[in-house]
């Protein structure tokens, strides 16, 4: 998929066939927080883009609001107590802790 970057939030690339617009949303984003953007050219989409994270960037800063970009490195997931306790054990046993043996197994699994 290819997507737009700027100033540390990722968006996405659609096209509307019927219309032949493009548009997107930054991806990554806390629930209540939707930011879209369109354009009838690449270039016009970039630059509306850029723009909405501009003023997603001023509008956090004028309300003293925490400023979320896109994927911020944490997530929670779920998974059986069998399979946490088999992590742990194997991170323990390689000598690192869980959260570094789930980025390198995560890693390794999709680079």
């Amino acid at each position: 998929m290819e997507t737009l970057k700027y100033k540390g939030f990722i968006g996405s690339i659609e096209a509307e066939l019927k219309d032949n617009t493009l548009y997107g949303k930054v991806l990554g984003m806390d629930k209540g927080t939707l930011i879209t953007y369109e354009g009838n050219t690449l270039a016009e989409l970039r630059a509306d883009f850029e723009a909405a994270i501009d003023d997603y960037i001023a509008y956090c800063k004028e309300e003293n609001l925490p400023l979320h970009k896109s994927y911020s490195g944490t997530f929670n997931i779920r998974i059986s107590p069998e399979l946490h306790a088999k992590a742990a054990m194997s991170a323990q046993s390689s000598g690192m802790s869980l959260n570094a043996y789930i980025q390198k197994v995560l890693a390794a699994a999709l680079l």
